[in-house]
């Protein structure tokens, strides 16, 4: 199972933009695609649900739907994960609906965390409840790729949801922010990745028996841009000047790579798998019509320039959505 997170602690730079329209991508490309919403904001959800749908998985009357379901019977102590309700979205689409309640997990990802050097079962299901839970998603789904988006922080929720990643996707704008940001991100998963093989190597040999932990691997597979709307106040020059600065704060940062010289901007940088566009006029339309931006057609108000901005969307987007497939071997 392929597990892309898809993370940067700096919000606000299009990340969940970007996990929507890929899994769009990739079932336009015959994949079978999961897409998790590990966030508390629960964005994702609602890019993919209208709210009359969203109010059928918060009805009382009804059992719940969500991703906290899912976590519920191990983390109140009366089972252990169970398969989650993966709600078809489109052919090849499946999504695991999230919660705002999400963010109340968080004190028991953190209290349970230390408790894995002290060899407690217990423990070691919690810190892997996301990827025991996305491993039976993927497999209710047949799924090739399983998509997960996570919020800004570097808490014990999101340290739990990157362990379940194979890989890791930074996307980020060209800004001061996003540059410090990598700054944070790239020791952390270092950090991360490290602490988990410490506790991988105490886990009781009793517990291979019943549950399967994942590796924590949290490879990094590279970065995407995702360009600003040019102001006024704000030249081109500006972002620029930012944007060269990214293929040596990532290669130092996120690589701990510090012997070779950086390419001097993204444009000569393996690892920057997209520089993409900011469809400022694409966006409204394609909230409106409840699909991706690069398939809008004149039906929905893509009408001249629109719609060859859809199309430049969408070419885009499947340049990057090959990238993705190539390197992390999905196909």
């Amino acid at each position: 199972m392929k597990t892309l997170a898809f993370f940067n602690n700096k919000g606000g730079v299009g990340k969940t933009t970007l996990v929507y329209h890929l899994a769009w991508m990739f079932a336009e490309m015959d994949l079978s695609v999961v897409a998790a919403d590990l966030d508390p904001q629960m964005n994702l959800t609602s890019m993919f649900l209208e709210d009359d749908k969203l109010e059928e998985f918060w009805t009382d009357a009804e059992p719940s739907r969500t991703v906290v379901a899912a976590l519920a019977p191990l983390l109140e102590g009366t089972g252990d994960v169970v398969d989650p309700y993966v709600n078809e979205i489109a052919k090849g689409i499946g999504l695991v609906v999230g919660d705002l309640s999400l963010s109340t997990v968080e004190d028991e990802l953190s209290t349970q965390w230390p408790s894995c050097l002290d060899q407690k079962q217990r423990a070691f299901r919690v810190i892997s409840v996301f990827w025991r839970m996305l491993a039976k998603a993927a497999e209710q789904r047949q799924a090739d790729v399983v998509l997960i988006d996570v919020g800004p922080s570097l808490g014990a929720l999101n340290r739990a949801a990157l362990i379940a990643a194979s890989h890791v996707v930074i996307p980020l704008g060209p800004d001061l922010y996003s540059v410090q940001g990598l700054k944070n991100l790239g020791p952390t998963l270092h950090r991360w990745r490290e602490e988990w093989t410490e506790r991988l190597n105490r886990a009781p040999a009793s517990l291979g028996k019943t549950t399967e932990l994942p590796e924590g691997r949290m490879d990094p597979v590279g970065y995407v841009v995702l360009q600003h709307a040019v102001r006024r106040d704000r030249p081109v020059k500006a972002y620029q000047r930012w944007l060269d600065r990214v293929p040596s704060v990532y290669s130092k940062w996120v690589l701990g790579e510090t012997a070779q010289q950086p390419p001097s901007s993204p444009k000569e940088d393996p690892h920057c798998l997209a520089e993409l566009k900011h469809y400022r006029s694409l966006m409204p339309l394609a909230r409106t019509a409840r699909k991706p931006m690069f398939l809008l057609t004149p039906a929905d108000g893509a009408i001249g320039g629109h719609y060859k901005a859809a199309r430049a969307c969408h070419k885009d987007f499947s340049a990057l959505a090959e990238a993705l497939l190539e390197h992390c071997g999905i196909r």
